[in-house]
């Protein structure tokens, strides 16, 4: 995919940008060739996905038509990620057409204390930063790597996993706080309760029994709980294989080094590690563990860590990172944070502050053993 200009007769290339600013009811469309002053900016609302999207299609070659554009005239198409996800950059791609989806957050914005915001003007915004960035000024937008569809549909297994468990435990924990208000502290844990609850074997606090609207509420809980505990057994049962085969390596490699378990392993081959990163400084503005300092004038101050990238992995390497210091005791990482943190006595703050940067030197470090096979420094391998 192309993402420069050439200018070998000194001509700038002709190139149609569009970006669309998409919305659940309506698509704004705007267009511009380079050759006049504003774009020109349509408004699409098919109910259907494939025939907006056609719209769009249609749209565009209307255009390179109205302004005599050559019929193999370079079209490029922007948009910003959300929750379409990237479906309609697939879409487009597999037209022929050049697509690129842009980080919200890179977009600059005029820092008046009140400024004019409408989808309209947001793909106009859009489309003049598209041909700026086409033109070789990156700092207009960032765009977002498109995962394959293979890539992108193996991180529902750990996810879906995750809120599995969450929900596993707010029913456990809803049904306790139910019970409480009765003076009854049974363990409702274990996998007899059920049982129990419908033999009317649980009773308040006086040994008297529950009452029946309360008892009824905690039976269609105990089902919702149990059918939760199900599918979690059953996605346990087929994750592995459900894996496809490159992230499962990635996951058997990972799992080897004592301190990383089988979950964590995988959540890390799925969500972070199917990137191609090209150095270190990638893989920590990937997991949003950067520090973002703010030095103007006189100030000089920390922000701390910019929290961008994906937050789950990023909660995942905090994690792992404690793991690390217990499990890996003798490697690089936790002597630096033992010699960092030796003499702040009972300062937690100062230990959690430490722990982010073992975190970001951990996920460098495990990129370049993935990568290269070189192994932590003075880390340990498990026992086979």
């Amino acid at each position: 995919m192309r993402t420069d200009q050439t200018f070998n007769t000194g001509i700038e290339e002709l190139v149609l940008a569009v970006s669309l600013e998409l919305a659940a009811a309506t698509w704004k469309v705007a267009l511009h060739d380079g050759r006049r002053e504003q774009p020109a900016v349509h408004t699409v609302a098919e109910p259907q996905a494939a025939a907006r999207l056609q719209a769009v299609l249609d749209l565009i070659e209307r255009h390179k038509e109205t302004w005599s554009l050559p019929a193999g005239a370079r079209t490029v198409v922007s948009y910003e990620a959300g929750q379409d996800a990237f479906w309609i950059c697939r879409a487009l791609q597999a037209r022929g057409i050049e697509c690129y989806v842009v980080d919200p957050a890179s977009i600059p914005v005029e820092r008046h204390k009140r400024r004019a915001k409408t989808d309209r003007l947001d793909a106009i915004k859009l489309v003049i930063n598209l041909r700026a960035w086409l033109r070789g000024e990156r700092d207009r937008m960032h765009v977002v790597h498109v995962p394959s569809p293979q890539d992108e549909a193996s991180r529902q297994l750990m996810r879906d996993r995750g809120e599995l468990q969450k929900e596993v435990l707010q029913h456990r924990d809803r049904i306790r706080k139910l019970l409480a208000t009765l003076g009854c502290w049974d363990e409702v844990g274990h996998k007899a309760f059920a049982g129990r609850l419908a033999s009317n074997e649980v009773k308040c606090h006086d040994g008297a029994p529950l009452p029946p609207e309360l008892r009824e509420r905690l039976l269609r809980e105990c089902e919702r709980l149990a059918l939760a505990e199900q599918q979690l057994a059953t996605l346990e049962k087929t994750r592995q294989v459900s894996v496809p085969a490159p992230a499962r390596k990635r996951s058997d490699d990972l799992a080897r080094l004592k301190g990383i378990g089988e979950v964590g392993a995988s959540r890390l081959a799925l969500e972070l590690f199917w990137r191609e990163f090209s150095n270190r400084r990638q893989v920590g503005a990937c997991v949003g563990l950067v520090p973002q300092p703010y030095d103007s004038g006189e100030s000089h101050v920390d922000q701390g860590i910019s929290k961008q990238g994906n937050r789950r992995v990023r909660a995942l390497l905090i994690e792992m990172a404690w793991s690390w210091l217990r499990y890996q005791p003798g490697s690089a990482l936790t002597q630096w944070f033992n010699q960092r943190t030796q003499g702040t006595g009972p300062n937690r703050r100062a230990r959690r502050i430490a722990i982010v940067a073992v975190a970001r030197r951990l996920a460098i470090a495990l990129w370049r053993y993935l990568k290269d096979g070189v192994i932590p420094e003075g880390a340990q391998l498990k026992s086979a």
